[in-house]
């Protein structure tokens, strides 16, 4: 999939299934789901604008011109299952284009965050600005317990890599779009039509299971999963659980 500006890759037969990863990370991040998936759908991993071999984002864009050149990249309406950022972008599609989202899966996304919240996600933020190998290496330790860490060193190392290997100024961007979008979104999830299911890690600070629930509260019909021990890289550190869910979804 290179429509639209956006590098990608398609995997398997059958009814698809787009996967959309979050910000500052790129497609690699579901090697650990897709090939199941792709047992029996058509996988598309793509990398968000300003990610990986996409093209750029710059400052000012707004959560609806990225989902734009999503919907522009995508070759057919499809499940739609968007982690964290990527979980904010794929609800503005399903608002935008509804015909384009069959069915839609929100794994560690933020929802209604609270005056507490909000400043803290824009003080990492501002932390990205000033230093951004120091914001990266305390992503990582943010997402990777210290079980973790040493059970998969070379995991965390990784996806440090991929942190520290963005363009600043579009991570910067979407970082911005990350902060903030939630609260634009919030007042409209009432109007998604799409069967929607809201997963996160019971340990997950950003994407905290309250948040979970009442984004699933807010969206007709929906329903909310909690894995328990689990931080924020989910589709990572429990693959299996999160496949459950989503093979589950259909």
């Amino acid at each position: 999939m290179s429509a639209g500006g956006l590098a990608g890759e398609v995997h398997g037969n059958g009814p698809d299934i787009l996967l959309l990863h979050g910000v500052g990370l790129d497609r690699r991040m579901w090697d650990r789901v897709w090939p199941e998936l792709a047992r029996t759908h058509r996988v598309h991993l793509v990398d968000l604008p300003g990610h990986g071999g996409s093209g750029p984002v710059r400052r000012g864009s707004t959560l609806a011109d990225i989902a734009q050149r999503v919907a522009d990249a995508m070759p057919a309406p499809g499940h739609v299952v968007g982690f964290s950022l990527g979980g904010l972008v794929a609800q503005e599609l399903a608002l935008d284009h509804p015909e384009l989202v069959t069915r839609l899966s929100l794994v560690s996304t933020v929802a209604d965050r609270t005056a507490d919240q909000r400043r803290a996600v824009l003080a990492r933020l501002q932390a990205a600005t000033d230093d951004f190998e120091a914001s990266a290496r305390a992503s990582v330790d943010r997402w990777f317990s210290a079980a973790w860490h040493e059970r998969e060193p070379d995991l965390a190392d990784e996806v440090l890599k991929v942190l520290l290997s963005n363009d600043r100024e579009s991570y910067l961007a979407c970082y911005e779009v990350f902060a903030r979008a939630d609260e634009e979104l919030w007042p409209r999830l009432a109007q998604i039509s799409a069967p929607t299911v809201v997963v996160t890690g019971e340990d997950d600070g950003g994407s905290t299971p309250a948040m979970t629930r009442a984004l699933a509260a807010a969206v007709p019909d929906a329903r909310a999963v909690v894995v328990p021990n689990t931080r924020h890289l989910l589709p990572l550190e429990r693959p299996q659980e999160l496949l459950e869910v989503l093979l589950r979804q259909g």
